[in-house]
């Protein structure tokens, strides 16, 4: 896992250079430059050593010197494209780095590469006959990729803060990416919260001519939900046993270092997957296991995550923080975010990352299988909700929201009222709508009030309407599996992984991303995803050998902290915002509201919160 940088333009070395320190966090063990000061092309790399230490150094180059690389992933497959390429005539010279697959399969298969690979990348492919930058982000974005082109230079890095500091490089706010942050909690690709700097989308390439100054995206691969049409006897059972073997050969891709490999073990159905099925590459009590709770009852789970590490005789270390140890290390985590983020799921996996780290330099999650599989509370309400819209008229409806609006505030995880309240929003509009509306924190009115103006939610969930009218399925379950997995998987879920763990130097692998159980998931028909209410219903079949019942039927809960109490503390306030698209009255009668036990606003307030940590940066373009 590491950092990349560059820029073809105008620049020096020494911007390279601030780039790359502030990097360095994603790659500890070293760093590399390239500068080719004539032609203005300048490639930067930090890396964190996992796949052959003492040769995977960058920028790496072919050795006729025509093709040079930044990388920043782990491509899975490499031994197998290594030994497809060396049959078909290429010389390495490297032991086993994965980096120098990607030079030899662009050279032998050009930009089709991207359909070989087999893992999680973003990199930056120079080609110096043709003077032509190629760069690619994986199916999921899982790893960062932000670029501009801004007075004639191209720059490009793996986080925002990095692009920034280039001085040819300016950054205004957009208001539009504000508003979707707002409603989403997130920003979606291709969008960043600057003008002009975009994030190159998951699944896309980018080709840069340094003669033509002229930058190019393409889309190389889409998720398309292809369920199997015909169900000939016993074709449940070919699922089941097709899911554990692929996902067994996916956790065993991902185990493969040169360093200490690790699990993230929660104790809900998919990091216990994943543990169970490392377990059994292992000898026993070889696997480390690690999982965080807090003394707050309702946001622990260590308790499952112990019995599940007893159950695979794993080496299980765990970690128990009080309220006021967490909360202090809020302002440092959030401080280091390049760009936004709603989900306060930031804080618990930044410590289990930070945890991990102290044994491993690898660990493995569970990311994925709840988009793939049907795993949150708004699939259980899809059947519910199409009912609803049908039998209940319009002024009925309103009636119901109101007594909904009146239930007592709770501060629990996913608490009654939370869920109730957010439903009964959700069924008002029409189904396009239903997910992100869902899913925001402020309903349409309350929206209007903070940016001071109407806001078009047509507009603003523009992705989410995409992602709904264009799916291959025109089933409400189908449509919402697309807007999980093609939305909030990657500019949510990945994100906030991502950064958590390179904060610690840590390299985060899931198997459920693997591209052989993506191509099985997408052919799985949804009801055997969602059965009577069920969800991730042939997930939890495929994995019944190998989890406790416990495990395997628990109600679901989210890696969350306890943030709606820590908003009601005296020690985080939410500071007034700078932004001036933002009205201050509206989001101090918010706190007041939250603070007063009127309404539980803590979506919305640690949102709004972390835009005003994150969002401006300072004049010189670093944040802090």
């Amino acid at each position: 896992m590491c950092g990349i940088a560059g820029f073809m333009g105008k620049g020096s070395a020494e911007d390279l250079s601030r780039m790359l320190q502030l990097l360095s966090h994603r790659g500890p063990d070293g760093a590399g430059a390239w500068c080719d000061r004539e032609r203005g092309v300048y490639l930067g790399h930090t890396r964190l050593a996992i796949v052959d230490l003492a040769d995977g150094h960058q920028p790496m180059w072919t050795a006729d010197g025509r093709l040079g690389v930044v990388f920043n992933g782990e491509i899975y497959n490499h031994r197998e494209l290594r030994a497809e390429l060396e049959r078909a005539g290429h010389v390495f010279a490297t032991d086993h780095s994965d980096t120098e697959v990607l030079l030899h399969g662009y050279r032998e298969w050009g930009e089709a590469l991207t359909h070989k690979l087999n893992g999680m990348w973003a990199f930056a492919l120079y080609d110096q006959v043709r003077q032509r930058l190629f760069c690619s982000r994986d199916r999921f974005g899982k790893k960062p990729f932000y670029y501009t082109f801004q007075q004639g230079t191209l720059v490009f890095a793996s986080e925002l803060t990095a692009l920034l500091t280039h001085p040819h490089v300016t950054a205004q706010v957009s208001t539009r990416a504000i508003q979707k942050y707002i409603g989403y909690g997130y920003i979606p690709a291709p969008h960043t919260p600057y003008e002009d700097i975009f994030k190159l989308p998951a699944g896309c390439s980018l080709s840069f001519s340094l003669l033509e100054r002229v930058a190019e995206v393409k889309r190389y691969w889409s998720f398309v939900l292809e369920p199997t049409e015909t169900r000939p006897a016993g074709f449940e059972r070919q699922c089941q046993e097709e899911l554990t073997a692929l996902l067994d050969q996916a956790v065993a891709r991902r185990l493969v270092a040169d360093v200490p490999v690790g699990v993230f073990l929660s104790g809900g159905v998919d990091s216990s997957s994943v543990a169970a099925l490392a377990a059994r590459r292992l000898e026993a009590g070889q696997l480390q296991t690690f999982s965080i709770g807090f003394d707050e009852k309702g946001f622990d789970e260590s308790g499952y995550a112990r019995q599940m590490a007893e159950h695979i005789k794993a080496q299980h270390h765990e970690q128990i923080l009080g309220s006021e140890a967490a909360r202090e290390l809020l302002l440092e985590v959030v401080r280091r975010l390049d760009e936004p983020t709603g989900d306060s799921s930031l804080l618990p996996t930044y410590l289990v990352c930070r945890f991990a780290r102290e044994r491993v330099t690898v660990a493995l999650g569970g990311d994925g299988a709840d988009e793939l599989f049907g795993g949150y509370a708004p699939f259980r309400a899809l059947r519910w909700a199409g009912y609803y819209q049908k039998i209940v008229p319009r002024p009925v409806h309103q009636v119901i929201q109101l007594l909904a609006s009146r239930l007592p505030v709770l501060d629990g995880y996913m608490s009654l009222d939370f869920k109730v309240k957010r439903a009964i929003r959700g069924v008002g509009y029409p189904s396009r709508l239903w997910n992100p509306v869902w899913m925001c924190p402020l309903d349409e009115k309350e929206l209007a009030e903070l940016f001071a103006e109407p806001v078009d939610l047509d507009e603003v969930f523009a992705e989410a309407i995409d992602a709904w009218e264009r799916c291959s399925q025109t089933d409400p379950v189908g449509r919402t599996l697309q807007f999980f997995t093609d939305i909030y998987l990657q500019d949510d879920i990945l994100a906030k992984t991502d950064r958590a763990s390179m904060m610690n130097s840590l390299e985060l692998r899931s198997p459920f991303l693997d591209i052989d159980v993506i191509n099985l998931a997408r052919t799985i028909p949804s009801d055997y995803k969602i059965r009577h209410g069920e969800t991730k219903y042939i997930l939890k079949k495929a994995m019944a050998p190998f989890l406790p019942m416990g495990i395997l039927h628990r109600p679901k809960q989210g890696f969350a902290a306890p943030v709606a109490q820590w908003l009601r503390g005296e020690n985080l306030l939410p500071e007034k915002s700078c932004l001036s698209c933002l009205n201050n009255d509206f989001i101090e009668a918010a706190f007041a509201d939250h603070a007063g036990h009127r309404k539980n606003h803590h979506s919305f307030l640690w949102s709004q919160w972390v835009l005003g940590m994150v969002v401006p940066p300072r004049a010189d373009g670093v944040l802090m």
